[in-house]
């Protein structure tokens, strides 16, 4: 099997990976749960748009949080494929594009979000407005989910990589592998049985923790001795 011998670019690039992976995760989080989450209801088209209206800067600062979160996410993409294509090329490559894949519609998706805005800064007042910015909102649910599905496939050759580098405990490995199964069961519940997404939520859980983990791990990667 073939590991990696690690050199001073090699850790440089693995740090750099790391703060990468840092940005991203502080700005899809921040995005989803602090900015944009508590002000959308999908079950009320009045409360959610009186949220947005009241707070423009928050709702557009949660778009841009997301944008700087798929730039981040393309650069981490071509960043594991140069760290990992010594352990296996076609891995690493496919890795890479799946996760490239993720940033495209995730990027692309943040102009429902936009067109929700735009709906209802244009038309505050009206109802049908209102109803159809929702639409735009959950729109970009399913198309963040879609998304996730290209992500978790990514997370699962990570998984690979990462166990057979030699540079990782495999622990490492596990929790990548476990977190791309817990992004697609939960993509696919999200489209195929909408109805159990909430009872699988927590586990989304185990992703929070096994990226963060991952990224302090590149962080905190020494230069060799």
């Amino acid at each position: 099997m073939v590991t990696h011998t690690l050199t001073p670019e090699l850790a440089g690039r693995v740090r750099l990976a790391g703060l990468l992976y840092l940005v991203i995760i502080i700005a899809g989080l921040g995005a989803e749960l602090v900015l944009r989450g508590p002000l959308i209801d999908l079950g009320n088209a009045e409360t959610t748009a009186t949220a947005i209206i009241e707070a423009p800067g928050r709702f557009r600062l949660a778009i841009a949080a997301d944008l700087l979160m798929a730039l981040c996410d393309a650069g981490l993409a071509i960043l594991f494929y140069l760290i990992f294509r010594v352990i296996a090329p076609g891995l690493a490559l496919s890795a890479m594009v799946f996760r490239l894949i993720q940033t495209v519609l995730i990027a692309a998706n943040l102009m429902a979000l936009q067109t929700a805005w735009l709906l209802l800064a244009k038309a505050p007042g009206m109802a049908d407005a209102h109803k159809l910015a929702l639409v735009f909102l959950d729109l970009h649910g399913h198309g963040y989910d879609l998304g996730l599905v290209f992500f978790g496939a990514s997370s699962l050759m990570m998984g690979g990589l990462v166990w057979r580098s030699g540079l990782f405990a495999k622990a490492f490995g596990v929790g990548l592998a476990v977190a791309g199964l817990v992004y697609l069961v939960g993509s696919g519940l999200r489209f195929f049985a909408p109805s159990l997404s909430s009872a699988f939520a927590p586990a989304y859980a185990i992703t929070i923790l096994a990226e963060v983990a991952f990224c302090l791990r590149l962080l905190l990667q020494r230069n060799p001795v």
